[in-house]
């Protein structure tokens, strides 16, 4: 499909779509800016380290789940940057942070068929993988960062 053809299809959507999609090109943007700074000083902003998340089905969440999974997916495919795995993640974690909803990221390693080493990242909310769902089974986890919304209204707090 040719970018007039991209462009068309973009105009055709309705508004809520075209702004989910522009929030994600944002934040894949803004997740790819944050790997050139050491991870020494971006992993805070992740979330807590080693923190998981409740796997708790949260029906009511699902079409936001949904929407966010397919806004990311659509988008990394047309960036000017490499939007891979770890770049996916932050991003979807920073959307569903600003909508209030829990989320893991997990980091994994395995070594592929050459036995060199390789990484994998993917991000979690409830039991809905939102990327990088592909393949995660065959990394080990060493390490995961929990973003948890605690209710306010109950005198919690806002991680």
């Amino acid at each position: 499909m040719g970018i007039t053809n991209r462009f068309r299809a973009f105009l055709s959507m309705d508004i809520q779509k075209k702004l989910l999609l522009l929030e994600a090109f944002f934040y894949l943007g803004w997740a790819r800016i944050l790997l050139m700074v050491p991870f020494s000083k971006v992993a805070p902003s992740l979330g807590v380290q080693m923190l998981e998340t409740s796997t708790a089905v949260d029906t009511a969440n699902r079409t936001v789940l949904l929407s966010v999974h397919e806004a990311i997916n659509i988008m990394s495919n047309h960036t000017f940057w490499e939007s891979k795995c770890l770049v996916k993640a932050i991003a979807g974690m920073k959307m569903l942070n600003k909508r209030r909803m829990d989320s893991t990221l997990y980091l994994g390693t395995a070594k592929d068929e050459h036995g060199k080493m390789i990484a994998h990242a993917w991000l979690r909310s409830g039991s809905y993988y939102i990327t990088g769902a592909e393949g995660r089974e065959k990394f080990t986890v060493v390490g995961k960062f929990g973003r948890q919304i605690v209710n306010r209204d109950k005198g919690g707090n806002y991680e």
